[in-house]
């Protein structure tokens, strides 16, 4: 067991990756860092309870142990802006959503710490990540990776108004085959329709998918990725302490289940189709 994720293998072509759900800090970066970063406000709080039909569906899980203030998973490691001319937070933040100075003396970690973070955290959750979907896709002809984030549904540092519920990114359709996001957007369509209180959602709106959904998904090389980024209120208390909520989780689980089952099923009938020509 790695020190900087917890993993588990599953038997089907799925992952399901969670780099923001870490909430420990090391003592000598939280010696760092001012009182309000223990609040951990920008976590991606509950997920692997959320995703909590994983086992029974057969997929993989790859999950942060360290908070996202240590160093963030979901960055290029040179700390590129993937959303050119918009606010974002870095590799190693020096800022919480809120704009709150996360370290005392107001700035971050010199250059010499941020490597040491990077060998330390990021590449070993990177290393891992690749592997298993080089496994899935040996062993199965495809790879389905799905990133998995939440975010409170008002966080007006990154966009204007709430948020939808369910925020698919798919890179602008570059992370993953067409027909994959089409499956996905006739669960959507289908939900809209027949639930009479459905949740709503959008497709590469504000969040197009960060670095992992862009770095590995690669559908010439049958590794597909999707990244969904849900609003918090659609499962939790979106003010500290930032309690889950089982009667909102159960409802939203079954359509969750039903997503990830159509990554599934597309991944089979691809890899069949890829296989027999038909």
């Amino acid at each position: 067991m790695s020190a900087a994720f917890h993993f588990k293998q599953g038997s089907l072509p799925l992952l399901i990756s969670m780099p923001h759900v870490g909430t420990e800090i090391p003592e000598q970066v939280l010696a760092q860092l001012d009182p309000v970063a223990q609040v951990k406000a920008d976590t991606d709080w509950h997920l692997p309870l959320l995703y909590n039909m994983l086992d029974e569906l057969g997929a993989s899980c790859i999950h942060a142990k360290y908070s996202r203030y240590v160093i963030d998973l979901n960055r290029p490691s040179d700390d590129m802006n993937l959303y050119p001319g918009q606010d974002t937070t870095g590799l190693c933040p020096v800022d919480t959503f809120a704009k709150e100075p996360l370290y005392k003396n107001g700035q971050g970690p010199d250059a010499a710490e941020v490597q040491n973070r990077i060998q330390q955290y990021w590449q070993p959750y990177h290393q891992q990540l690749q592997a298993e979907l080089m496994r899935m896709r040996d062993r199965h002809g495809i790879a389905i990776l799905w990133d998995a984030h939440s975010i409170a549904s008002e966080v007006p540092r990154f966009f204007a108004g709430r948020l939808p519920d369910l925020n698919f990114g798919t890179a602008d359709q570059k992370s993953c085959d067409h027909g994959l996001q089409t499956a996905l957007a006739n669960v959507m369509r289908d939900h809209t329709a027949t639930d009479s209180n459905p949740y709503t959602h959008v497709f590469n709106g504000r969040f197009k998918g960060g670095h992992i959904t862009r770095q590995y998904g690669q559908p010439v090389q049958n590794i597909h990725a999707v990244q969904l980024e849900m609003s918090q209120c659609v499962y939790m208390n979106e003010q500290s302490p930032f309690a889950y909520r089982a009667d909102l989780a159960e409802q939203v689980q079954p359509l969750l289940k039903q997503l990830l089952q159509t990554c599934l099923n597309w991944a089979a009938k691809s890899a069949k189709t890829a296989s027999t020509g038909k």
